[in-house]
């Protein structure tokens, strides 16, 4: 019996490959790990969370969006609907975590990272990369509204491929 047949059991389906360190062992979140992350976030581990979570935070740090997740969710056979991917991914981010980028207007980014940190974007592919931290600094924020305060500043420096020389 192999250490990831618990999950099988919870998810009713196979189990997506863990991502493994330099050394070999094994990265992820194991299903225990997972149940007490959602309860120290105030969310109930049910069967779908916690077969969403699993896919969210067993490949290490990336940004999807709820359709990528759903065929994800799909493919490895967890029977969720568009809707119920939806939900979860928004209790995820007001939970903490997760964090939603508005990057494109036709669809919001999750980073399984919710760390204050800045993004590439690249528009053509639709792809959301961290920026290396490079001490960027924004000077001159506007004074917030009264009975506002700035929660946080978030740089996103959109990219494309050039389309000839300079």
């Amino acid at each position: 019996m192999n250490d990831l047949s618990p999950l099988r059991a919870v998810l009713g389906a196979r189990v997506p490959a863990l991502e493994t360190g330099a050394a070999g062992q094994r990265r992820g979140c194991p299903l225990s790990e997972l149940r007490d992350r959602l309860r120290r976030a105030g969310l109930r581990p049910t069967r779908q969370r916690l077969s969403l979570g699993w896919l969210l935070f067993g490949k290490g740090d990336r940004h999807l969006t709820a359709e990528m997740l759903y065929d994800e969710a799909m493919r490895a056979k967890v029977p969720v609907s568009l809707a119920t991917v939806y939900n979860t991914l928004h209790q995820f981010t007001e939970a903490g975590l997760l964090r939603q980028l508005a990057l494109d207007g036709s669809k919001a980014y999750f980073d399984t990272n919710p760390s204050e940190h800045h993004h590439f974007f690249l528009e053509e592919e639709g792809q959301v990369l961290d920026m290396p931290d490079c001490g960027i600094t924004v000077d001159s924020l506007p004074q917030a509204p009264e009975g506002m305060e700035i929660a946080g500043v978030e740089v996103i420096v959109r990219l494309r491929r050039r389309t000839g020389r300079a």
